[in-house]
């Protein structure tokens, strides 16, 4: 247990906050699970797919190369399947 009131503060921010990140990145697996797994891959997900990365990023959830390298493996995919 925590001696001062400000670590016992800082335990329930950080509880909170590793809940909210668990949820985000939970959505972004299903997400990328589902985009992979279908067999005609449509513009309007891949969209749907950087958005989610990108609010990722904008809450400090995910790095912003890491969400770059993402997008950037799907964007690959998605066009060599064009081809």
């Amino acid at each position: 247990m925590p001696q001062h009131k400000s670590c016992a503060k800082r335990m329930k921010t950080a509880e909170k906050s590793r809940q909210r990140n668990r949820r985000i990145k939970s959505v972004i697996r299903g997400t990328l699970g589902e985009y992979q797994s279908e067999t005609e891959k449509s513009p309007e997900k891949f969209k749907a797919i950087v958005k989610v990365l990108d609010k990722a990023v904008a809450k400090r959830v995910l790095h912003k190369n890491k969400a770059a390298r993402l997008k950037s493996r799907l964007a690959k995919k998605a066009n060599l399947q064009a081809k």
